[in-house]
């Protein structure tokens, strides 16, 4: 697919979205005017699950990314 298809096509998707996260991302990505942008916001669930997984990788609970790679291919293979 050339450059100019693939600008067709992202510009055609986006003019029919109606996912105001999905055009909001979209707009971050293209690296203009991030000011006005909000952060992205954790639930309360999320934020602890994050503090957890930085508790255990300080603890050195961690797996090496090819393991990790393994088990992710392995999962997703079900």
């Amino acid at each position: 697919m050339s450059t100019t298809e693939l600008r067709k096509r992202l510009i055609a998707k986006i003019q029919r979205s109606r996912r105001p996260e999905l055009l909001m991302e979209v707009y971050r990505l293209m690296g203009t005017d991030t000011d006005d942008l909000e952060p992205f916001k954790l639930s309360a669930d999320q934020r602890s699950s994050v503090a957890k997984g930085l508790k255990d990788a300080k603890a050195g609970k961690v797996i090496p990314a090819a393991a990790a790679d393994k088990a992710i291919d392995a999962w997703l293979s079900k």
